[in-house]
This record gives C-alpha cells, sequence and structure tokens, in this order.
C-alpha cells in the first residue's frame, strides 16, 4: 500500500544547552530521499529523534513535523507511523525471523493473511524458508534485510534512515542501497536520511542538505 504522503519539517530547530545544534525547513516528497551530510557531532541523529518522537531531556526543540495535513509534533513515537532504520539492524533475539517481522505488523487480518503477508515478504528479499531461524544464524547482509522488511511490514508513511549503510561492506552496502531506494520510492514514502557517506546521497538521488561542522 503506497503512502503517497508528504513530510514537512515546518521550522525545526534544536538546541543544546544555550548552543544552536540543527535548523532545517523542508518539504519531502512521495518517494522523494531528503539526505542530511554532515560529520559526526552535527545533530544528524538528534534531528532524527526529535522527529520520531524521543528527543533527550538535555535538548530543545521547537517547530512541527507534519504528514500532510496531520500534525506529528504532540503524538506518542508509536502514532507517528514513522518507519526508522538505523545503523544496526536491531533485531529482537529471542524473536525467530518471522516474528521479528510480526512484531510490528498491524493487527488487521487473520492470522493466516498475517502469515502470509510474512512469507511473501520473505521471499521478495530472497530469504525464503528462513522463517524459523535464529537470527544469529544470519548473515549480516540477511539480518539487515529483515530488519528493512519488518520496518515496511509495519506499513510507515514516512521513513527515516540514520546512517543505515555505515556498518556494512562495499558489496553489502551497494545491495542494500538498491533494496532500500527501490522499496520508498515503490511505496511512495517521504524519507529524511542522515549520512556522512556521499556515496549514500549518490545512490539516494534526492536533495543533499550540508549541516554545519562537527563540535
Amino acid at each position: 500500500m503506497a503512502s503517497n504522503a508528504t513530510l514537512i519539517l515546518d521550522d525545526i530547530r534544536i538546541e543544546q544547552g544555550d548552543r544552536p545544534l540543527v535548523s532545517l525547513d523542508a518539504r519531502i516528497a512521495p518517494g522523494e530521499v531528503l539526505t542530511l551530510m554532515g560529520p559526526s557531532g552535527v545533530g544528524k541523529s538528534t534531528l532524527l529523534a526529535y522527529l520520531a518522537g524521543f528527543l533527550a531531556p538535555a535538548f530543545r526543540a521547537r517547530g512541527r513535523v507534519l504528514l500532510d495535513d496531520t500534525d506529528l509534533t504532540r503524538l506518542a513515537p508509536e502514532a507517528r507511523q514513522l518507519g526508522l532504520l538505523f545503523q544496526d539492524p536491531l533485531l529482537f533475539p529471542h524473536l525467530s525471523v518471522d516474528g521479528n517481522l510480526a512484531f510490528g505488523m498491524p493487527r488487521q487480518g487473520s492470522r493466516r493473511e498475517r502469515r502470509r503477508r510474512i512469507e511473501a515478504a520473505l521471499e521478495e528479499i530472497g530469504l525464503a524458508g528462513l522463517a524459523k531461524r535464529d537470527p544469529e544464524t544470519l548473515s549480516g547482509g540477511q539480518r539487515s534485510r529483515v530488519a528493512l522488511m519488518r520496518v515496511l511490514l509495519s506499513r510507515p508513511r514516512a521513513m527515516l534512515l540514520d546512517e543505515p549503510f555505515s556498518k556494512l561492506d562495499a558489496s553489502l552496502r551497494h545491495e542494500m542501497r538498491s533494496l532500500v531506494f527501490a522499496r520508498v520510492q515503490r511505496l511512495g514514502l517521504p524519507t529524511l536520511m542522515v549520512t556522512h557517506d556521499a556515496a549514500d546521497a549518490e545512490a539516494a538521488g534526492g536533495p543533499v542538505i550540508e549541516l554545519g561542522g562537527a563540535s
């Protein structure tokens, strides 16, 4: 199911103490990836935390986060319908592969329908037959694909990517970039990616904003 929403970052300002950290005003169209470039310490991940609804108390922020006409700013994190993909897959070690995929799925449809969706998702990412595997037995690339599909099965309306390819080797980075950006475009998900790697931005193919120098 396509999102086709626009993610609007309306006059976002984040400070740490008396120090301005991040300033951003942007609109991200359906299927577009806006890349924020910058070294460690400029507030890239802090911005994502604010958008997702779990900014640490050490920071002060203002500005609105909207999906079309829906203001997300005051909503609980779980109500924002934002999919987050991090550097690490962060799979639950106590759950099997299919348990991980089922974790964030909307509680709609029968158990059989949900099982069918999980099986189709595994086949789509080349992991058919691995539903009952322990995540620890998967390769790094396989774990990354499971993490991506877990996010997509939660049916987000927009995506936030926090250096999602930085810990993969060169061949896996190329594979995961292609996988992530193809699905973002196909599903019409407005996406904000933070990275320090210019190759990520080039692969995303969208606008790029350079953030200031490291603290």
